[in-house]
């Protein structure tokens, strides 16, 4: 088995996956933290469903590069659904609820209507549950991905004490002088890009696990956010790394892989916590 792993690690392709995977799945824990203490977990899915219907339209608009297109309305999106239930009378739940269908929908219809390939269901199921995407990846793809996660990073460690406020606190955090408005927007922005990095990896409908599940499983164990965070991060790029090498071995599903790693850890965590809890009692 390893001897097989070895050899596939000659591959540039393989590296490359390696690498956008360990860092989407970075980026996608320090995020997952913060939307699940701000009660935002499912807005990772509605914004996946917004990036499936924006690459529907490019791909019927024929864009060599159809990220000029997704990244843009996935970060619209973000912030419409960010700021909704502030402002507006559709509360944030029902607001992601109905963009997530009506686009999802809505990129379904184009496809089939405008269809440019002869096996647009393979296609679809391909986008959905992230095929073999991520062992496609071009170099430039991989710079890309390189490059906005070191950005998602430096912005998360040099506004770390702002967005915890924020997050905890954010009537407080106002108070106190702190521009609330300005680093949720900054959350916007930042979940729409790790979202679109994302589709390569896990595919539309299972970005949300990539976010959700190493934030839940540090918080069975740890209860501080600087712990929770560090924790998290740490699980998702195992997990990731994990998903990704048995996907190459044994020929599995990259997305629906990873997922099934971070299904199983949470279980574990779970079990820990549990006996932790056990035991200080």
């Amino acid at each position: 088995m390893i001897d097989k792993l070895v050899m596939y690690l000659q591959f540039p392709l393989v590296r490359y996956a390696l690498i956008v995977g360990v860092l989407i799945a970075l980026c996608s824990s320090l995020l997952g933290v913060i939307l699940v203490l701000k009660r935002f977990s499912y807005i990772g899915d509605g914004l996946s469903h917004v990036a499936f219907g924006a690459m529907a339209v490019a791909s019927v608009m024929h864009l060599m590069n159809q990220m000029i297109l997704i990244l843009p309305v996935t970060i619209i999106c973000a912030i419409l659904l960010l700021r909704t239930g502030q402002n507006t009378k559709i509360k944030g739940d029902a607001a992601i609820a109905m963009i997530s269908v009506g686009a999802l929908a809505l990129g379904y219809l184009l496809m089939n209507l405008f269809s440019t390939s002869s096996n647009v269901s393979g296609d679809v199921c391909s986008t959905l549950f992230g095929s073999t995407s991520i062992l496609t990846l071009t170099i430039r793809e991989v710079w890309l991905c390189v490059i906005l996660s070191i950005v998602v990073v430096i912005l998360f460690v040099l506004f770390y004490n702002k967005i915890f406020a924020v997050t905890f606190d954010e009537n407080f955090a106002r108070a106190v002088g702190t521009k609330a408005e300005r680093y949720n927007l900054l959350l916007a922005v930042v979940t729409a890009v790790i979202i679109v990095l994302a589709m390569n990896l896990v595919g539309s409908l299972l970005i949300s696990a990539l976010v959700i599940f190493p934030a839940l499983s540090s918080m069975r164990i740890f209860h501080s956010f600087r712990s929770v965070t560090i924790t998290s991060a740490v699980l998702s790029v195992l997990c990731a790394t994990s998903g990704i090498v048995i996907s190459i071995l044994v020929g599995t599903p990259v997305g629906s892989t990873i997922v099934a790693v971070d299904a199983a850890c949470f279980l574990i965590c779970s079990l820990a916590g549990c006996f932790a809890g056990g035991v200080h009692k």
